[in-house]
């Protein structure tokens, strides 16, 4: 029948689309597929089909329900309105393929939640898309226009045949094929409809992604953080909460002594002073240990983190908390673990009354800031450090006549110079200060200034090496500056990576990647490379250790000075979970069954499961969503 003929060839030619689109990214990524036989590799175009068919099936519900009940005479006059809605969507299809592989080559997935994100910094993104990938989307462009013209033009899909099959036989044929399409688009005669986590069929994670289709990535991701966050942490697995806090203060060695306020506790200081320090926090952007000598990275691509490595403190086994800035930010500002979904940095429940280092060293008199080269609007920075106690956030707007303005913001080199100016003027009017700085130039494009650095022979100038390396040159450049002022040898300061530049791996969770280095340099301080297993908070709680007073806090780590702290860390990768105990590792995921791992040769080794760091794993992210939910993070 034209009907059902005319619905099968768009599926066709849709399917047909995706699966070269599937084809193109598996030949491209074919050399990370290794460690998996042939066979099992090409499970993955029977997967994908799978996946795409969610997606055609869903599209293909307007035209089949307005072509099966509208009558000749009207249904007619739309078929022009049906041909466009194809097209639409036929385009639509051909850029997000297209998306797909810059931004695989960016952040080593397909399009998630990340790609609708950046659509709230339209700026930012068109002039760094325009830089480094304006081949990639004119290419786009071209071959969206000459397969629009096509698809227009071509008689491979006449909707006006669908009219020849009669009124009364559309009308019959309707209800099969809606239920036809509702199998599809629940792919499953389970209790539950197939979602994305049934593209997860290897534990190489490269063949998983891409056995998943872009836009049902994209809209699976938009919808799940529209959810209920209640509903989102259901996915995850049930636990009993009073179960989740007892695991929770078993795995942290934090006692549970309040519910109104769960890890608020006493500490005592290891290095009492009468006269506390001030605390700088420099958060470096994407600066991974692979370029760090202390770290087990490049031996002479950062000689300043080198030198003050070797120098001071330094961590040579930390891990971040997740990929993105805001993960970082949260954990060396209020001493957070990642949140499953959007970071509480743009929650609405955190915006105010949430824990941070400005609102704990206030009541000592201390004056605190926020310091960024860029816009503070983006990912909400400005407002949530202003609603948590921090006094002041200087960004781009506050530079007067930077020496370079990127994409991104202003440099690293004259936003070191803002920060010493104003721990200057602290100094001067006896003000204690804590103060977080953000860096920036470590961003794609990567944009650099002239005469600073030597780039590296054989790079791009605009590679990410160089950019690691004009990094490190404004660290130099800051300690240069600091050393020379008084306020120097009454500060605690702290070099500390946000996350890794890529997070990059065949594991379900690319561990190796989450490795950061960082720096504490205090006068005094004995050099020490720490090689225990340490998380953010970590670092974030050893700082205040060296600031000399005794406090009260929720922060969720330990001061590497304590002698039985946990050698633990939690990575967040998308929304997937890792949590790390020493070198066994519980992976935990939305709809996705809990699996044990050994970490051994920076590589993921399955094992047999592991039931109470699987259930423990369950319980911190429980307990983590109910710590902001109930806004007892304070």
């Amino acid at each position: 029948m034209h009907f059902i003929k005319e619905l099968f060839k768009t599926y066709f030619l849709f399917l047909v689309l995706l699966c070269m689109g599937r084809f193109l990214l598996y030949l491209s990524y074919n050399d990370r597929l290794h460690d998996i036989s042939l066979g099992h590799s090409l499970l993955t175009f029977i997967y994908g089909v799978r996946m795409d068919t969610m997606v055609l099936s869903l599209l293909l519900v307007v035209p089949t329900l307005l072509l099966a009940l509208l009558p000749d005479s009207v249904a007619i006059k739309i078929t022009k309105f049906i041909k466009f809605y194809l097209l639409f969507w036929f385009i639509i299809l051909i850029f997000i393929e297209n998306a797909t592989f810059p931004f695989f080559a960016q952040y080593d997935v397909r399009p998630n939640y990340l790609f609708v994100q950046y659509l709230d910094s339209p700026k930012e993104i068109i002039s760094l898309l325009w830089k480094d990938y304006a081949k990639e989307l004119l290419f786009s462009l071209v071959m969206m226009v000459i397969y629009g013209v096509w698809f227009m033009k071509s008689r491979f899909i006449s909707i006006e045949n669908t009219l020849k099959t009669p009124y009364i036989h559309r009308l019959l044929l309707l209800l099969p094929l809606l239920l036809l399409l509702f199998i599809g688009i629940r792919s499953s005669f389970g209790h539950r409809p197939a979602n994305i986590s049934d593209a997860l069929y290897s534990t190489n994670r490269i063949i998983n992604e891409i056995t998943k289709n872009s836009l049902y990535s994209i809209g699976y991701a938009y919808y799940s953080n529209q959810k209920n966050s209640h509903e989102m942490i259901k996915e995850y697995g049930k636990i009993n909460l009073d179960d989740a806090y007892a695991l929770t203060s078993q795995l942290l060695d934090i006692n549970v002594n309040d519910t109104k306020r769960p890890f608020y506790r006493s500490i005592k200081s290891n290095f009492k002073r009468e006269n506390p320090k001030n605390l700088v926090i420099f958060i470096q952007e994407s600066m991974g240990a692979q370029f760090v000598r202390f770290s087990g990275g490049e031996p002479n691509l950062t000689p300043n983190m080198n030198q003050l490595g070797e120098e001071n403190i330094a961590f040579s086994n930390l891990y971040s908390n997740g990929t993105r800035s805001i993960r970082g930010l949260a954990a060396l500002s209020s001493g957070f673990l990642p949140i499953p979904g959007e970071g509480v940095l743009k929650r609405s429940k955190s915006q105010n009354d949430f824990f941070t280092i400005a609102t704990l060293l206030k009541p000592y008199g201390y004056k605190s800031s926020f310091i960024y080269g860029g816009e503070a609007r983006f990912d909400n920075m400005r407002s949530w450090y202003l609603g948590n106690g921090f006094d002041e956030v200087i960004e781009e707007k506050d530079f007067k006549n930077p020496s370079f303005r990127s994409t991104w913001g202003v440099s690293d080199e004259d936003l070191v110079i803002k920060a010493n100016e104003k721990f200057k003027t602290y100094a001067r009017n006896n003000e204690k200060f804590v103060s977080v700085m953000f860096s920036q130039s470590n961003h794609a494009p990567f944009e650099l200034p002239e005469g600073k650095i030597e780039f590296e022979p054989n790079e791009p100038k605009q590679s990410e090496r160089n950019a690691i390396k004009y990094a490190d040159y404004a660290i130099g450049k800051f300690f240069e500056l600091a050393k020379k002022e008084a306020y120097y040898k009454d500060t605690v300061f702290v070099v500390v990576a946000d996350h890794n530049v890529r997070v990059y791996g065949d594991d379900i969770v690319p561990v190796k990647t989450f490795q950061i280095p960082a720096i504490i340099v205090a006068e005094g301080i004995k050099p020490l490379n720490y090689h225990g297993l340490s998380s953010q908070p970590d670092v974030l709680a050893t700082a205040l250790d060296l600031v000399g007073l005794d406090f009260n806090y929720p922060i969720l780590g330990h001061t590497i000075f304590n002698p039985i702290k946990p050698q633990i860390a939690l990575m967040n990768f998308n929304d997937v979970y890792a949590l790390r105990k020493e070198d066994e590792i519980a992976v935990i995921g939305p709809n996705m069954k809990m699996q044990t791992f050994k970490y051994e040769n920076f590589k993921l080794i399955p094992k047999e499961p592991n039931p109470l760091l699987e259930k423990t794993t369950l319980g911190v992210i429980h307990v983590l969503h109910d710590l902001y939910e109930k806004r007892l993070y304070r």
